[in-house]
């Protein structure tokens, strides 16, 4: 048991008994036969007050899901409702883990600590609430390269082994098992409120607008009724059409865009067949049970948009349906903004304030990614910094794509920008003649290390490899 945490920076919270009893069920976390300390996030431990815990405690914590003082004194299943593959499904809720702790950030930010492996729940249907091991490698790898890359994700807090053997139908048997720890901002979904609306409770469907509203879009506070349930909508909307746009710069298909992996924030999570594109190709999907290429990489935006339709139904109750509506018919504006101003940010440079300039860079630049073919994650390495990098991109191993007609439009439009931030343009990342890229098949090359011969050396050097790249792009 952890009684005092003496860090300054811990500021733990439990505003999600706020809630009441009607949204979670209060569950007993699994009991494991072993628990090996795998990955341990010291940044975002630093950050929430937890640094200083002794690997004993982090595991007290993390694996056996001791109460933190002063936060949530159990562990709540939440229960939420869903489209999945645009099916509905009325028996969903966290089937393999729980909200157990909430803490601030160092930015005052409402944080959940949440679990993915934590055991049987009312909502496990058959599932046995466990994590493979490989599931909880992935999805460190997942977030690490995300966050480096500037992506609004959850953060994957910890990873412990438990010591039992798992039987998969997706990948050899019996497997090893694993519970993760998830830091997101968050814990309230789509399908949250898809729930609700469902079963008729409007006036829990009101109770969860102001949860919502007063944990995580405090500029909302000033409004009460239809309008602050119509504000949420907007928030909302523009925070998923973000993340989309970030998605697509990053390369990113996450696999499954249900609603219920759809968070109210506006942050990534749920990390499960997820995959980076090796190219430009709209019809890459990241899921071998995605036969019609529903969730493909180019219909993300669209996947989206659908999913909003469906929060803006479940506000029916409280807000008007032509103001929603007419909310909902921004997301492709949204979207479009975002995505132009992600394209900037991914490639270093400052916004001229010039819209017409904007557009016609992120036309160019994706049309030569789709035309040339290039490996997805190299033009934005090569030139980082715009035109400032352009010794770089003569060294490149596809510096004579560069040559080509097809980049001409690119390299005019380039033109008109600077870079942001010119003093990183020296940082040794970019000494590289090749990014950081997490493909399928490093990663499952760093995955046959550990499978093979227990070795994590290759997953650590992943790791290092990010955070050198996360510190370039920052």
């Amino acid at each position: 048991m952890i009684s005092t945490i003496a860090d300054p920076a811990y500021r733990p919270a439990r505003r999600a008994y706020d809630l009441g009893p009607a949204f979670y069920d209060a569950v007993e976390p699994a009991r494991f036969p072993a628990h090996v300390l795998r990955y341990r996030n010291r940044a975002w431990a630093r950050r929430v007050g937890l640094e200083g815990l002794s690997d004993d405690a982090w595991i007290d914590a993390m694996a056996r899901f001791d109460p933190l003082p002063g936060t949530l004194g159990e562990a709540l299943a939440f229960r939420y409702h869903g489209h999945q593959f645009r099916s509905y499904n009325d028996e969903l809720g966290d089937g393999r883990g729980f909200l157990y702790a909430q803490l601030f950030d160092d930015r005052g930010r409402l944080l959940d600590l949440g679990t993915k492996g934590s055991g049987q729940t009312p909502y496990s249907r058959f599932g046995d609430g466990r994590l493979t091991l490989k599931g909880g490698v992935r999805e460190v790898l997942a977030t690490a390269m995300l966050e480096a890359l500037g992506v609004d994700t959850s953060k994957s807090f910890s990873l412990v082994e438990t010591g039992e053997s798992l039987e998969r139908n997706d990948e050899p048997s019996p497997t090893r098992a694993s519970v993760l720890v998830r830091l997101s901002h968050s814990h309230i979904r789509i399908g949250t409120f898809q729930r609700l609306r469902a079963v008729g409770e409007d006036d829990a469907l009101g109770r969860l607008v102001d949860y919502v509203v007063e944990s995580y879009y405090p500029e909302l506070l000033g409004e009460t009724g239809a309008a602050r349930a119509l504000g949420l909508f907007r928030a909302a909307q523009r925070r998923v059409a973000r993340v989309g746009a970030q998605w697509m710069t990053a390369g990113f298909a996450h696999g499954v865009l249900n609603t219920d992996n759809i968070n109210v924030t506006g942050e990534s999570f749920d990390y499960g067949p997820w995959r980076f594109v090796p190219v430009l190709d709209p019809d890459f999907t990241a899921a071998y049970f995605d036969r019609t290429g529903l969730y493909a990489f180019g219909a993300q935006p669209e996947a989206l948009a659908w999913n909003l339709a469906r929060f803006a139904e479940a506000l029916l109750p409280l807000a008007p349906r032509a103001e929603l509506q007419a909310a909902l018919d921004d997301f492709s504006d949204d979207f479009g903004a975002a995505f132009q101003e992600e394209v900037l940010r991914r490639l270093g440079l400052a916004d001229p304030g010039d819209a017409a300039a904007r557009a016609a860079l992120s036309e160019a630049w994706w049309r030569f990614l789709y035309e040339s073919q290039a490996p997805f994650a190299q033009p934005w390495h090569d030139w980082f910094g715009g035109t400032a990098g352009a010794a770089r991109a003569a060294r490149s191993p596809i510096a004579d794509l560069y040559a080509g007609a097809a980049f001409r439009p690119v390299r005019a439009a380039l033109e008109g920008f600077a870079p942001c931030n010119p003093e990183a343009l020296a940082h040794p990342y970019f000494a590289r003649p090749a990014p950081v890229t997490m493909l399928i098949d490093e990663v499952e090359a760093i995955w046959d290390g550990i499978a093979a011969r227990d070795d994590w050396s290759a997953f650590a050097a992943k790791l290092g490899d990010i955070e050198a790249m996360g510190a370039a792009l920052a």
